[in-house]
């Protein structure tokens, strides 16, 4: 009993300092763990979509075609009109007020020569003490009275349609005047923001900055960002003004509409035509009003979407597509040009007030004809 007794006590130890070791052995052996997922890969940036107006070093694709949408030196009549608005309305000048001007002019000259010769002192020594005249008197009195309803009826008709509300499928263009640059917006497709300044002769600004060529435009017309606008879609265009009132004008549109600050104007048209159109403020709004020009550029409603999305905008309706990091305002590829880097231009929103100032619009150094401030 007594050998059984300490038998099992010795057994009982044995077991007592095993057990610590055989669970320190399991403790310390490794965990099988799950191998961790390969990393997922950064998705591909989305390949820029190519500035369809420009080529690859920033130059104007669409060249200005010569008497289109630009004055004629010497010419005396109207610009050719290439919206239906503008063709009604040169209709309007040159088949009723000029030829209606042409003769009352000369039936007044007439008159006149007429009086002279026939009531003066020599042929008429006693002057007539005729004082009244019944069938002279009413038809001096009718004959203004239908004149004037022969021009209402077409004029009336003129002025409804230059203030026709644009409809829904239009594309909103909203101009902002400043001193002394114009900037533009597309509400409608992203928020895109365009600065346009003048561009200035090579004799005129510094070493590498962006001067006009040939295929910009004309002098004093030509601007480093064009306004793109598509064909045969109406165009709704809102101006106002952040500084004065200034005027954006486009001849060729038959378009004048002034820009107020703290107002929106409106008003609608449609370019059947692509082509390159200019124009100029219309309206005297300081030293530097005859140098902010615009330029329009009319292209197809395909490249019009295409050239949206190079300035990473979007169609009404499309999928947003991711933004290119030189998206809005000037972007690379409009910097580099055939003649050196585009100079810089500030991108003002139509919510910003920037306080007038006397610099220049753009980064050129005034040239000949300009006056520097």
């Amino acid at each position: 009993m007594r050998n059984l007794s300490f038998t099992s006590i010795l057994l009982a130890a044995g077991l007592a300092f095993a057990s610590p070791t055989v669970a320190q052995t399991a403790a310390t052996e490794p965990v099988a763990t799950a191998a961790p997922a390969p990393a997922a890969s950064p998705a591909a940036p989305a390949a820029k979509v190519a500035d369809p107006t420009v080529d690859a070093k920033g130059v104007p694709l669409t060249r200005p075609e010569p008497g289109v949408g630009q004055p004629v030196d010497k010419a005396i009549s109207l610009q050719p009109q290439v919206t239906p608005t503008g063709e009604e309305a040169h209709w309007f000048h040159n088949t009723i007020l000029l030829p209606l001007i042409t003769i009352i002019s000369i039936f007044v000259l007439l008159l006149l020569v007429w009086v002279i010769l026939r009531y003066r002192r020599a042929a008429n020594p006693t002057p007539s003490r005729t004082s009244h005249n019944t069938a002279i008197e009413i038809v001096w009195t009718l004959a203004p009275v239908l004149i004037l309803v022969a021009i209402a009826i077409p004029s009336i008709k003129l002025l409804a349609a230059q203030f026709k509300p644009a409809p829904k499928n239009a594309v909103t263009l909203k101009a902002i005047g400043n001193q002394w640059f114009w900037s533009y917006e597309y509400p409608d497709n992203g928020g895109i923001q365009l600065t346009a300044n003048m561009l200035k002769e090579g004799d005129q600004v510094g070493k590498g900055q962006r001067y006009r060529t040939d295929a910009d435009g004309p002098r004093l017309l030509a601007t480093d960002q064009r306004v793109v606008l598509p064909v045969g879609v109406p165009i709704r265009l809102v101006t106002t003004a952040t500084d004065v009132i200034h005027s954006w004008a486009v001849p060729a549109f038959w378009i004048k509409l002034d820009a107020i600050p703290g107002r929106l104007n409106e008003t609608s048209f449609i370019i059947p035509k692509e082509g390159v159109y200019f124009g100029q403020c219309s309206e005297l709004c300081g030293a530097r009003h005859a140098f902010m020009p615009i330029a329009v550029e009319a292209v197809s409603p395909a490249k019009f979407a295409q050239w949206v999305a190079a300035k990473g905008g979007t169609m009404p309706g499309a999928k947003a597509e991711p933004a290119s990091t030189t998206a809005i305002g000037n972007d690379a590829t409009d910097a580099a040009t055939a003649n050196g880097t585009a100079e810089a231009a500030p991108t003002v929103a139509a919510t910003a007030s920037p306080a007038p100032s006397n610099t220049p619009a753009t980064a050129n150094p005034a040239g000949a004809g300009n006056t520097g401030n």
